[in-house]
């Protein structure tokens, strides 16, 4: 499976990029993207109340990050109001632990006013931050190369 794993990847980046139209990529793109550079399924992780940062993968997911160098992909139960633009978000936990199926991603700021919806954890999945930003850059250098070729 280790030797599989490396041509599945550069499959799926194949598909992304051919998919991508524009130096954007769609959700349904993003979220494609960092499922195949997340690892299995985890019950939970240590959370001590601080988030480094977080990315919206469109309106059912996120990336969101623990510390600069650890990170994971949170699939949500349906979709969440506001997620694409919230100006930040809050997760609860128990013990210093979210877990999936219990704790909840609630976006703050977003155009629901003052009404914050909590969106409840479908499953965690941990990123692996290198491959990710190795495959982004391939990407967008796929992009820079099919947009500087010569038509014919």
């Amino acid at each position: 499976m280790k030797r599989l794993l490396p041509t599945l990847l550069l499959g799926a980046l194949a598909v992304l990029a051919g998919c991508a139209s524009g130096p954007r990529l769609s959700d349904s793109e993003k979220v494609a993207l960092y499922r195949v550079h997340a690892g299995e399924p985890v019950r939970d992780f240590n959370f001590f109340g601080r988030i480094n940062g977080w990315t919206p993968l469109g309106d059912s997911a996120l990336a969101v990050h623990t510390r600069p160098s650890e990170a994971y992909l949170l699939e949500l139960f349906g979709p969440c109001p506001d997620l694409d633009f919230a100006q930040a978000i809050s997760l609860s936990s128990q013990m210093s632990r979210v877990s999936a199926g219990f704790d909840s991603v609630t976006p703050v700021g977003g155009g629901t006013g003052s009404i914050r919806i909590p969106c409840r954890i479908e499953s965690i999945r941990p990123l692996d931050l290198g491959a990710l930003r190795d495959a982004q850059t391939e990407l967008r250098e796929a992009q820079v190369i099919e947009r500087e070729a010569p038509a014919d």
